[in-house]
């Protein structure tokens, strides 16, 4: 039994600007996290009216956009920052909702203290916070090459069909690790079109140059691997998990939470893959994706899972970018590492470092074992 240790401290650090501090430990490199209040965003004229109010009943009003994305102390800066381009981007900001996915911690009070802060730096936003139980997952991660891939938090996509409400037919699954530079309503309305023509579970970028076999073991593929992907639409191609759109009433019909976690339990008994949870998604999903344009995850910025190196935006326009890979932009700033691509992602960045002789309004120690 471990015991779980939350810091929460609120300041205001000028008389007309709020900034708002938190502390989460076990903490993340940045121990403590202070951030500015977003701006406001309103609709365009364009825009349909929305249901009133916050919460899981209003998710249920047809006309919403729904993102879903994990939510931890340890990426709680990059999913702010991913929060912030979205809104700032967006043609109709008031009708987006997100669904956060946040670890229980120790004593179950994480996901409310994390959705504390994401209501204290964005007031008017709507959106609901699910609890996810890692023991769900623990027991079917394997080994991956890099433990962050190890984290039960990344299997969490596997089961938003499971956490949100059955209102919700379609979600945007976004991974922290992004910002978005375009409307995200393209987005949904491009897959939508694309899911409904070809009755598809899920619609995302899809790299067909890239080396699909090595995303497997060489056993796997002696083993007559080939076949898993015989009889697919079309051929199996490598997609990035952390921006894909979820028809998530096909996704609960169709039983593809348990399709996963049958091959995550072949890859505890034999081992066919070293990639943490995108492997299992290729299984089930490669060849059946339909593709969206590669402006929609510009991948790869964060370098490979080892070294995490820089690297260029590949050739083409650009709708959302994405730090996959090791390298993470806030890390790579705050150590005066920056690549050249951090700084696109630095604008969002509402985090705002600590500085000594703050005037401290409120401090709570919220401590329980587990």
């Amino acid at each position: 039994m471990s015991s779980s240790l939350f810091f929460f401290l609120l300041l205001f650090s000028s008389p007309t600007g709020a900034a708002f501090f938190f502390a989460l430990a076990p903490a993340p490199p940045a121990a403590h996290l202070r951030f500015e209040e977003a701006p406001e965003f309103t609709n365009g004229d364009i825009c349909q009216s929305t249901a009133a109010g916050v919460g899981r009943a209003s998710a249920c009003d047809p006309s919403y956009v729904h993102i879903a994305m994990t939510l931890d102390s340890h990426y709680l800066r990059g999913s702010i920052a991913a929060v912030y381009s979205i809104l700032k981007h967006a043609s109709c900001p008031d009708a987006l909702f997100f669904h956060f996915i946040a670890p229980a911690g120790g004593d179950d009070e994480l996901p409310g203290l994390l959705g504390s802060v994401v209501r204290s730096v964005f007031p008017a936003l709507r959106f609901e916070v699910y609890t996810f139980r890692e023991e769900l997952v623990s027991g079917l991660i394997s080994s991956s090459v890099r433990q962050a891939l190890e984290n039960p938090l990344n299997y969490a996509r596997v089961y938003v069909a499971d956490l949100l409400d059955p209102c919700v037919h379609r979600v945007v699954y976004l991974d922290s690790d992004v910002v978005v530079v375009d409307d995200v309503r393209l987005l949904w309305d491009d897959a939508a079109a694309r899911l409904a023509s070809a009755a598809a579970v899920v619609a995302a970028p899809e790299y067909c140059h890239a080396n699909f076999t090595r995303y497997f073991t060489s056993a796997f593929w002696a083993e007559g691997g080939a076949r898993v992907f015989a009889g697919r639409r079309r051929r199996p191609c490598y997609f990035n998990t952390g921006v894909m759109v979820m028809d998530l009433r096909r996704w609960r019909a169709g039983g593809y939470r348990r399709r996963i976690e049958r091959w995550m339990e072949v890859q505890r008994e034999r081992r066919i893959y070293e990639l943490g949870s995108l492997p299992p998604f290729l299984l089930v999903l490669a060849g059946e994706v339909e593709g969206l344009d590669h402006r929609w995850n510009q991948h790869g910025l964060g370098g490979d899972n080892l070294t995490g190196e820089c690297r260029r935006l590949h050739p083409g326009p650009v709708s959302l970018m994405h730090w996959s890979g090791k390298g993470k932009p806030w890390d790579r700033l705050d150590a005066g590492t920056a690549c050249p691509v951090d700084h696109f992602w630095q604008p969002y960045d509402l985090f705002i470092r600590p500085s000594s002789g703050a005037d401290v309004l409120a401090f709570f120690i919220l401590s329980r074992s587990s």
